[in-house]
């Protein structure tokens, strides 16, 4: 993919993975309403240098296709969105617009492997059904698929309350490893 608009933020988005996000500084919404109008995605990259609001951040070069799903402008000038989480990419080349937007090529990386979560790993699919009991569904595109080891993984990642660069260690993995990583961050051991 060519010239791909990128949204380096303090947060990473995964695969199938919901992202509420107010646009409002002037590049995003300029970004915001092309991808509405072509039906485009956006890349979102965990920041590695820099702020979300202000001078262009440095993003670290793995992130996650985002497509608009929601939209809303309820304020003049803040577009509110829900992005949902598509392919996982590699930035191969990066390049800043004049207004500090910054654009890629990108490759996409292949799709991940997807079993049926292990039973050793059991312990990640309970806890990600305890979550959805506790908060609902809400917080998670449907459907809800507790026997995939990539989705569980990947939903549980985006709840657990854990660093930027570990989401993004997490991010990197391929589904099973994921979920191995996973099962060893909540191990009572």
């Amino acid at each position: 993919m060519k010239d791909l608009p990128l949204f380096p933020l303090g947060t990473v988005l995964f695969p199938g993975g919901l992202l509420p996000l107010r646009l409002f500084e002037q590049r995003y919404l300029e970004m915001g309403k092309a991808c509405l109008r072509d039906a485009s995605p956006f890349g979102v990259c965990l920041i590695r240098e820099g702020h979300e609001v202000g001078a262009p951040a440095l993003p670290e070069s793995i992130g996650c296709l985002a497509r608009i799903v929601q939209w809303d402008m309820q304020q003049f000038g803040v577009l509110q969105i829900i992005a949902q989480g598509a392919a996982r990419f590699r930035i191969v080349d990066r390049r800043l617009q004049a207004d500090g937007l910054a654009r890629a090529t990108v490759e996409l990386l292949p799709e991940e492997v997807d079993v049926t979560v292990p039973e050793r790993l059991a312990t990640c699919r309970q806890l990600l059904q305890r979550v959805v009991a506790e908060h609902g569904e809400r917080m998670f595109a449907p459907p809800l698929r507790f026997d995939s080891n990539a989705w569980v993984g990947a939903r549980l990642a985006e709840v657990l309350p854990l660093p930027g660069p570990l989401k993004q260690q997490l991010l990197e993995l391929d589904g099973l490893p994921r979920l191995e990583a996973l099962e060893r961050l909540i191990s009572p051991e």
